[in-house]
């Protein structure tokens, strides 16, 4: 599926390698973060991403993100690395009530996920890090700069 790969290009292409933490990820967007002087980058993986979007709040604290990391621990323990993907892809939110990815593709491109080829897929993928904003502002500057990205990156992403 584009969109598995397209995901894991995005976003964390360290996803079938880690245990649920990419701490080289996790470093470069606390240093992108130091200068710039404000949060610009998270590093969360895609494992961790689920823990938030199954159990917690979208509240910002040092509280909230170690309940994540416990429960990223919990799911790396129990499910294996296509599970987590796909519990990911149906929950996580891609607009203002758009949540899996089978809803937004049927919403953006009026087919199956299972139907989204590659441009529609990286759009997707580059679209996740603000759903909301994206839906709003389709050509928005930087998505464009974004899908070229997740496109060349595709190939090379491991897929569970």
């Amino acid at each position: 599926m584009q969109l598995k790969r397209a995901m894991i290009a995005a976003g964390d292409a360290r996803f079938v390698d880690h245990e649920g933490f990419d701490w080289e990820g996790i470093e470069l967007a606390l240093d992108r973060n130091y200068r710039k002087g404000r949060i610009v980058a998270g590093g969360s993986t895609i494992s961790q991403q689920l823990a938030k979007n199954l159990f917690l709040s979208t509240e910002r604290s040092y509280w909230r993100k170690a309940e994540e990391a416990l429960i990223t621990v919990m799911l790396e323990a129990i499910l294996d690395k296509r599970r987590i993907l796909e519990l990911y892809l149906n929950v996580v939110e891609w607009g203002n009530g758009v949540f899996g990815c089978e809803a937004a593709a049927r919403h953006y491109f009026s087919v199956s996920a299972s139907s989204l080829d590659a441009v529609q897929a990286a759009r997707l993928a580059a679209m996740a890090p603000n759903p909301r904003y994206y839906e709003r502002h389709p050509d928005a500057r930087g998505l464009s700069r974004k899908i070229s990205i997740v496109l060349a990156r595709m190939p090379s992403a491991e897929l569970p």
